[in-house]
């Protein structure tokens, strides 16, 4: 009898193994199951069937690829024109079009208004006063959400929304509600406001912790939405000196089309959490409110590639005079590096702006191995210092920027679900880069010499730590 369950378990285990080297794109991540599997006969083997096998496909995802999905209601999408002949400009923003345009499932739409938001003193009034005069409909998706002051506030005006008959829905990460102790879900649950969980962590539907939506999202009637790096929680109160723990960051509003990528991107989240199965609705037209050009970039492990890796690189490729990255985790891939490098070595001024505290000290680590390979090809890196600073921008000839959830690591670019949005609109980018220029006026360059005179220990505790770069 042993014997039996000893062969059927070497032959699930090949069979796994099998199955890993057909299917995993990366070799790493392919000899490391087929080690496991063979390694650990049966065991490793249900170890990749539960933690290796992509399982995560959304509704609305599956309904696209039956030709059932979302249908765009814009000027820009009824015509047959490609979105370059639609959107002429200079020969980086035709290339970065091109590229998104094959890259994504959405349009690039013109009419757009788009504001920039600094910190929580900021962000918060607006997205509170946008949710005081909805009418219709208020959508909210946030990775964090804490029951603290600021939360509260929210609570208050999504209760008073529900109260006045505005259609209110929220969406909180399973594993995000856990960063605070009172629980937001607690106040919401009976309120009326409609409450879903992304991903809990049961045996029934999801036992992938290490996939979590890290999307921030606000749309409101269609009309103005919100999206950026910034949870709702009092330490992106910037200005209260009083928190140790505060947080820098900035926050977008946009008013116009892109606000229908935006709603579409929360609906198609929310009927994979809510499990929820409808007709789509037909959402009229948001109106025309600028002439910023944008384009929603929905990214996660339910898409077929690494869109935000690909259009990175891309960006990085396409960038002739300047290349500006502002971000609060960095760990660049090789493919990364190779990019950021080669822009350098052609000429291209390279800028890359991290914080100097770091609320993840081993990130940090990381980080700190990868800074000579750039350094020694004419990069400049510079450190905030504290506060943390979560901001992220990527920047590229004045004419491309590309903002919101995503950090440029790992995590960011394979695990999560990210929301992320391009701008080609002159005055945003101008204010985007005097935001940057300000910002790298009070950091401290980082050089070469400083990273190679790192005491012995301070380098051996680095590089341990760049050996889980793929899973920080």
């Amino acid at each position: 009898m042993l014997r039996l369950l000893l062969v059927i378990a070497w032959v699930i285990s090949g069979f796994s193994a099998g199955h890993a080297l057909l299917n995993k794109r990366d070799p790493r991540s392919a000899l490391g199951w087929i080690v496991t599997c063979l390694a650990l006969p049966g065991l490793g083997a249900l170890f990749y069937w539960i933690l290796g096998v992509n399982r995560i496909r959304t509704r609305a995802r599956e309904l696209q690829e039956q030709g059932q999905g979302i249908h765009w209601l814009n000027v820009a999408a009824s015509s047959n024109m490609t979105d370059e002949q639609r959107f002429p400009g200079s020969p980086t923003s035709q290339a970065l079009i091109q590229l998104s345009s094959a890259v994504t499932r959405r349009p690039l739409i013109c009419g757009n208004a788009v504001k920039v938001l600094y910190n929580g003193e900021q962000t918060y009034p607006a997205m509170l006063d946008a949710i005081r005069s909805a009418e219709e409909t208020i959508f909210l998706s946030s990775y964090i959400f804490k029951a603290d002051r600021t939360g509260s506030m929210f609570v208050r005006e999504l209760i008073a929304a529900v109260e006045r008959g505005v259609d209110v829905r929220v969406l909180i990460d399973a594993f995000g509600q856990y960063y605070a102790l009172a629980k937001v879900r607690h106040l919401l649950e009976k309120s009326g406001v409609q409450l879903a969980i992304f991903m809990p962590p049961t045996l029934s539907r999801s036992l992938y912790l290490n996939m979590r939506n890290h999307r921030k999202q606000l749309i409101v009637d269609n009309k103005c939405c919100f999206t950026g790096g910034m949870n709702i929680c009092d330490r992106h109160l910037a200005m209260d000196k009083n928190n140790p723990r505060r947080i820098v960051d900035i926050h977008f509003r946009f008013a116009g089309p892109i606000c229908s990528q935006l709603r579409d991107a929360f609906m198609e989240d929310w009927r994979f959490a809510a499990a929820e199965k409808g007709n789509e609705r037909e959402w009229p037209p948001a109106p025309i409110a600028g002439k910023a050009c944008c384009r929603g970039i929905s990214a996660g492990p339910n898409e077929a590639h690494e869109k935000l890796n690909w259009i990175l690189i891309g960006a990085l490729a396409c960038a002739k005079s300047r290349i500006r990255i502002m971000t609060p985790y960095f760990i660049p891939t090789r493919a990364q590096l190779a990019a950021i490098n080669t822009a350098s070595l052609r000429g291209v001024q390279v800028e890359i702006l991290l914080s100097e505290k770091n609320n993840l000290p081993y990130v940090a680590w990381a980080t700190n191995a990868f800074l000579f390979e750039l350094l020694e090809h004419n990069v400049h890196i510079y450190f905030q210092p504290p506060p943390f600073v979560h901001s992220k921008l990527l920047l590229i000839d004045n004419e491309y920027a590309l903002i919101g959830s995503a950090n440029l690591d790992p995590r960011s670019l394979r695990l999560n679900f990210e929301f992320n949005v391009e701008i080609f609109d002159d005055e945003t980018i101008a204010e985007l880069n005097c935001h940057f220029d300000q910002s790298r006026e009070h950091s401290r360059a980082v050089s070469l010499e400083e990273m190679d005179q790192r005491p012995l220990p301070f380098r051996l505790r680095d590089s341990f730590c760049k050996l889980f770069s793929p899973y920080l």
